[in-house]
């Protein structure tokens, strides 16, 4: 009997010891989820952070726009009024470009028809017993024309000392951006005018940013990808062909 008590003893705490793993091992099966629960988030924002940004960019894109009113004309934060912008820059392109209405045509008879219509009824509220329309004195304020000049003449010299930094030959790269771009303009300057050129950019500005804010992700990543196979690219043309180049000299003589 002793020998049958203690086996049974023994038994049961065999199946305690066994009910004990499968515990522990569904408490940690299922802490082990919750823990993969949470960190799934901030692997996806991890992830989504180690997507290098187009042009290293760091800041959201309506603050790379300036922020304010005009970025959300960009984005389309308002349809109304992005929606109103653009009618108005294409009903201005259509004026001038598909009717060939001139600017200095539109201005004269929008002169024209102002002033008849203020020296008529300035007339006629004699005869009807009216006070005369009330003409707004108008003129530009001299703090605004200032700062107008200022900001377009820092605008130059910092143009002047990008060329002159280029033209000095020490970045060759820049050289090669910058000569493509300009050979890029010049093909479509000779396809198309400058009106037509503008309204282009325009309409550009007013979809590819909007656009590229809802697919930021797919394009940032397919642009690194692009961006690693030119680098690859580059650095075979640069061993082979432009290190041969003659290069200029890295600092600029001192004028004595």
């Amino acid at each position: 009997m002793a020998e049958e008590q203690q086996h049974k003893a023994a038994e049961e705490s065999l199946m305690e010891k066994i009910a004990d793993k499968i515990h522990g091992h569904d408490s940690s099966s299922s802490s082990d989820s919750d823990d993969d629960k949470k960190s799934g988030p901030s692997a996806a924002s991890a992830m989504k952070a180690k997507i290098c940004r187009l042009f290293g960019r760091e800041e959201p894109v309506h603050k790379v726009l300036g922020g304010g009113k005009p970025a959300d004309v960009l984005l389309w934060r308002n349809k109304k009024v992005s929606a109103g912008v653009l009618g108005t820059v294409t009903a201005i392109w259509v004026l001038f470009e598909l009717l060939e209405y001139h600017l200095l045509t539109l201005l004269c008879h929008l002169l024209i028809l102002s002033l008849s219509a203020l020296f008529l009824w300035s007339n006629a509220a004699t005869f009807i017993h009216k006070s005369p329309p009330h003409i707004p004195q108008v003129s530009i304020p001299e703090d605004l024309t200032v700062n107008i000049a200022l900001s377009l003449r820092y605008e130059i010299n910092r143009a002047f000392a990008v060329l002159r930094e280029i033209a000095s030959g020490r970045d060759l790269k820049k050289f090669l951006i910058v000569i493509a771009g300009l050979w890029l303009f010049s093909i479509l300057g000779s396809c198309c005018n400058f009106l037509t050129l503008f309204y282009i950019s325009f309409v550009l500005l007013h979809t590819v940013p909007v656009l590229y804010e809802k697919y930021e992700d797919k394009v940032d990543s397919f642009a690194e990808k692009a961006s690693a196979e030119l680098k690859k690219y580059y650095a075979v043309v640069n061993e082979k062909y432009l290190s041969k180049i003659p290069r200029g000299p890295l600092k600029d003589k001192k004028h004595q």
